[in-house]
């Protein structure tokens, strides 16, 4: 019980949590100002030039008075004097290295991988060139066996292909001229080799040498590209991604083919060492935000991660709210349209979503479709959206309260129209439209897991067979259905899954507020829960941003405004190039004789 009260208060509470790190966004000394930021060749010829100067003028300024050291300076000689230090733990951290005998290679990872209770465990002895004593070592199932016969043990014993090898090192020359696999890596560390084998590497060890060379042979089974689930549109593309990382971050420089598109992969979790990628593009996406986001990855301190949800979860700022504070998607162009717009990409492998941080409550009610249709339909759509979100949060609330305790604001005819209906109900309007509620939401979840077509007949079949027999059997009134129904459909116009959770889980505690305390209590739900969710903020940036705090909006908030009038990226994130489209974007409608 008192775990209960303690996550209530959480849920509740809006003070901010002191005993975690925070982090806060700042914005730029270019707010409001129409400043060019500088790119990074510029950056660089003005670090050139500077150093050049300082060459120049070295012996006149041997007697001047010492400039003090700036920040920046003082960050870059602490690093320096701690990057010994940093290389001293490395090897604790990463554990010990491979032995040069490989008698005792081989009994260790016996010992490590479990060689002989694995029945997936591989490992080949062979001669390399027929002379020095070898070992592979694989995962049967998660390594491609065609190219391990022919790219792999057949050029190592083959004596043909070491024909010019004089005295050179045989991990360089094997690595260097016999073995033609795109990639081929040496490493020392056992733990770096075995997590790699896992993950479908093929390591060979040579008898007398301290090194491991890690031979890309990855071949395991994965879904194909097929169309997104819970994101389809009409116009736009019509592929998802799918539970391969590689797959994904392919279908995403499909897209932005920028050389500055930056990929990192972060190991995530003890025991199953989670493969986590973290895309953004170096320029655009704010230093602050990157690097923050890495520092949540790397701090977390659990078994394993089992997709982007868990993640999700682990890393964001206020993990017990009802608002999603990461944006998820399916779709590799929507992902791509955030990255671009200066934000960071998180993907983890084993899921078909991808996250993007930061994000605004405004985002989730975004839809690729809002771009790919004229603006002018965007933002009837967008409207539309919003007003789905409002129906589904307040009308079953708002229906309770107009009903108990403000009749005299119903309509007469329509207040007579729903005391006929009610008039042989049993039960109050509360316990009556909780019924509902619940009945319908047993519906969704059960349509959601009974397979295939069967599932969407289930929903509509049952929905209609349901509310039938309710109102026949005299437990609801017909205008109840239509409160239910009209509220459930709006949920569906939600683009985001998890925004559209929130508001079916708000739309409970609007119900009670309204059995309770009619229009008031409703607005004191408003009032508090509007105060919860202005303390939220995503990796820094506050949740109703740019409305609260009131910050430079770009023309797509609640509805949506033409392409080429779009002309900087979001704000709020900070972007080091602010400029997404020049000035003016439809060069060809310019009169001849104009500048260009």
């Amino acid at each position: 019980m008192g775990s209960l009260f303690k996550i209530i208060k959480n849920l509740l509470s809006y003070k901010e949590n002191t005993s975690i790190e925070g982090f806060e966004l700042l914005e730029g000394t270019s707010e409001g100002k129409d400043q060019k930021i500088e790119s990074k060749v510029d950056k660089q010829n003005n670090v050139n030039q500077t150093s050049q100067s300082q060459k120049s003028s070295g012996q006149s300024s041997k007697n001047e008075a010492k400039t003090p050291l700036s920040v920046d300076g003082w960050n870059n000689v602490k690093n320096k004097k701690n990057k010994s230090q940093q290389d001293k733990k490395k090897d604790l951290q990463v554990g010990e290295t491979i032995a040069a005998e490989l008698k005792t290679n081989f009994e260790r990872l016996k010992q490590e991988l479990n060689f002989g209770k694995n029945q997936d465990v591989v490992i080949r002895n062979l001669k390399v060139a027929r002379r020095m004593n070898a070992f592979i070592v694989y995962i049967d199932g998660m390594a491609d066996k065609t190219t391990i016969n022919n790219f792999i043990l057949r050029q190592l014993m083959d004596p043909e292909h070491f024909s010019d090898f004089n005295d050179r090192c045989p991990m360089d020359y094997i690595a260097d001229s016999v073995l033609s696999i795109n990639e081929v890596t040496k490493e020392k560390y056992f733990k770096k080799v075995i997590m790699q084998i896992l993950s479908g590497v093929t390591a060979l060890f040579i008898d007398g040498y301290e090194e491991s060379l890690l031979i890309e042979s990855r071949g395991y089974e994965k879904r194909n590209v097929d169309k997104p689930v819970t994101e389809n549109v009409i116009r736009g593309a019509q592929e998802g991604f799918t539970e391969n990382l590689r797959t994904n971050i392919t279908l995403i420089r499909r897209v932005i083919k920028n050389k500055d598109l930056i990929t990192e992969i972060i190991p995530v979790g003890k025991t199953d060492h989670t493969s986590c990628a973290m895309l953004y593009i170096d320029g655009i996406a704010n230093p602050a935000i990157v690097n923050e986001v890495k520092r949540r990855i790397n701090g977390l301190d659990t078994d394993f991660v089992v997709g982007n949800g868990i993640l999700e979860e682990l890393i964001a700022d206020k993990p017990y709210s009802f608002f999603p504070q990461i944006i998820t998607t399916e779709r590799p162009d929507k992902t791509a349209a955030n990255i671009l717009d200066g934000k960071v990409a998180i993907i983890a492998e084993g899921t078909p979503f991808a996250s993007t941080v930061p994000t605004s409550f405004f985002e989730a009610m975004q839809s690729p479709e809002d771009f790919f249709l004229k603006w002018q339909f965007g933002t009837f759509l967008r409207l539309l959206r919003y007003l789905g979100l409002l129906m589904t949060l307040f009308l079953p609330g708002l229906y309770v309260a107009l009903t108990l305790y403000h009749q005299e604001m119903i309509p007469t005819e329509l207040l007579t129209s729903i005391a006929k209906s009610r008039e042989n109900v049993p039960f109050p309007t509360i316990i009556e439209i909780l019924l509902m509620e619940v009945s319908f939401e047993l519906i969704r979840e059960a349509g959601i897991r009974v397979p295939g077509a069967i599932g969407n007949t289930l929903g509509i079949v049952g929905a209609l067979i349901l509310g039938q027999a309710a109102v026949a059997a005299n437990i609801v009134s017909p205008i109840l259905i239509i409160v239910v129904a009209v509220g459930g459909i709006g949920s569906f116009t939600i683009p985001s899954f998890s925004l559209s959770f929130t508001a079916r889980t708000l739309r409970f505690v609007f119900i009670f507020l309204g059995g309770i305390a009619g229009f008031y209590g409703i607005s004191a739900g408003i009032f508090v829960f509007g105060c919860i969710t202005c303390g939220i903020k995503s990796f820094g940036v506050p949740y109703f941003t740019p409305v609260a705090p009131k910050t430079r909006a770009n023309n797509d908030l609640i509805a949506v405004g033409p392409i080429f009038e779009q002309k900087e990226r979001p704000d709020f994130v900070n972007p080091l190039d602010r400029k997404r489209q020049g000035e003016p974007t439809r060069k060809w409608a310019k009169k001849k004789g104009e500048d260009k």
